[in-house]
Formats: C-alpha cells, structure tokens, sequence
C-alpha cells in the first residue's frame, strides 16, 4: 500500500508544481526590472523602454503556457495542494524558476538589441 501511495504521488507531484491558492497571473523580473536599469549608447529614455517592453512581453510569453497550466491546477486542487508543506515548497520553486526564467528571456532579448545593464 505504501508502494502504491509513493508512486502515485510520484506521477501527481510534477502536475502539482508550482500551484497554489492566490498564484500571481506573471511574475515580474526581480534583477533590472526597469527599463531604467538598461542602457545603450545613443539610446535616449523612450527607446529603452520600447524596448524594455518588447522584451518583457516576449518574456512573459515564454512563460504564459506554464502559468496556464498551473493556474488550472491550482484552481481544481488548490485546497488539497495547499494543505501539503512538501507542495507548498514546491510551489515556491516553481514560482522561483518562471521568475528565473522570465528574468533571462529579458536578459537575453535586451543583450540582443545592444542593451547591457547600468552599473
């Protein structure tokens, strides 16, 4: 019966990640979360942040079938996924890898258009 309850958690725990009453529809980037922390020469203010906007919805858009899919999750089992410390830690690091996530696709598009982060 043991064996029976650990595999059976072992195929619901990756459908369970990163789910969760009150999961945030998107994550923000937590480094250079403004366009302000971006710079290039002869870019004035108003081309970064085209820019930095550009790259945060494609940012976003890498991550947008993920959260889908654990918002669906965390809306028919938020109660019972809740409930469970070892999910709630999960939870926690999938939230921690879309922000990383998110943060490198910016990253990257940024660098891509000639950006590099103020110092």
């Amino acid at each position: 019966m043991t064996r029976l309850v650990a595999a059976l958690l072992l195929l619901l725990l990756p459908a369970a990640c990163g789910t969760g009453i009150g999961w945030p529809p998107k994550l923000s980037p937590t480094s250079a979360a403004t366009a302000r922390d971006w710079t290039k020469p002869g870019a004035d203010a108003a081309a970064v942040e085209q820019a930095y906007d550009e790259c945060a919805e494609i940012a976003n858009a890498a991550t947008s079938t993920d959260n889908g899919i654990d918002q669906d999750i965390a809306s028919t089992r938020g109660s019972d996924l809740g409930r469970s410390e070892f999910a709630q830690g999960q939870m926690q690091q999938s939230r921690d890898t879309t922000r990383d996530r998110i943060q490198t696709a910016l990253t990257s598009c940024m660098t891509r258009k000639g950006f590099s982060l103020a110092r």
